[in-house]
């Protein structure tokens, strides 16, 4: 197999001024992840896990290390040093990432808001519409809510809709911070039956979990990771 993600001694720290503290979220921090593969993250809240994904996404710039990616575009690249053009592109047709959190442009219905992670693609309108409609009815969103604004769904409705919106691009890597935190039974089944999917056309997968017993058939590596540090 080939490594499309290396990561080598990430750290991440942080400086609040107004108490004059430092704070070191994650350090040395190394995980190689192949092509296809599942990695999973466990750890306590605090322990310095989202840091890891959000270093990924470029969300928060590393204080040391490097993150080598192998970009179809681009080639290996560090993505804790190349260019804001290459990570916009990286984000839209490459890297997904999955967060706790729905975060949207106002006015923007709920079919709209996986739509346009298509059409910015370059995918047609009816295609985007299509595969919308068939992912959101996978996580039994319901239909009277497609032409709705999401802004007073419940947390488990806007986790759905958040998940839904990135694997419906089926991205080389998906980043998936939390995927189950506030989901039901039912629903965290049809999030591992989309994993499953995903994982066996080729996406890399590497998720962070609380808990990941629900999630540990599907991985193919587990890190624990505890006051930033990360152990297998």
């Amino acid at each position: 197999m080939n490594k499309l993600l290396e990561i080598k001694n990430l750290g991440k720290s942080f400086t609040i001024h107004s108490l004059d503290k430092h704070i070191k979220a994650s350090q040395n921090i190394n995980i190689d992840v192949e092509k296809g593969e599942f990695i999973g993250i466990v750890g306590k809240s605090g322990s310095g896990k989202s840091t890891i994904l959000k270093c990924i996404y470029r969300a928060y710039k590393a204080s040391s290390g490097e993150i080598w990616y192998n970009s179809a575009k681009f080639g290996r690249i560090d993505l804790t040093t190349t260019d804001e053009r290459r990570i916009i592109h990286l984000r839209r047709y490459e890297i997904g990432y999955v967060s706790q959190f729905l975060h949207v442009m106002p006015r923007t219905t709920t079919i709209e808001i996986v739509e346009q992670a298509l059409l910015d693609m370059g995918s047609d309108k009816e295609y985007a519409r299509e595969e919308a409609a068939k992912i959101l009815t996978h996580f039994e969103l319901d239909r009277s809510l497609w032409d709705t604004y999401p802004n007073n769904f419940s947390g488990g409705e806007k986790l759905r809709l958040n998940i839904a919106r990135a694997m419906v691009k089926k991205p080389r890597l998906l980043l998936l911070d939390e995927p189950t935190a506030s989901l039901d039974n039912a629903s965290k089944l049809r999030v591992k039956e989309l994993i499953e999917q995903l994982k066996a056309q080729g996406t890399t997968m590497v998720g962070i979990f609380h808990d990941i017993e629900f999630m540990q058939d599907v991985c193919d590596k587990q890190f624990n990771i505890a006051d930033g540090r990360i152990s297998r």
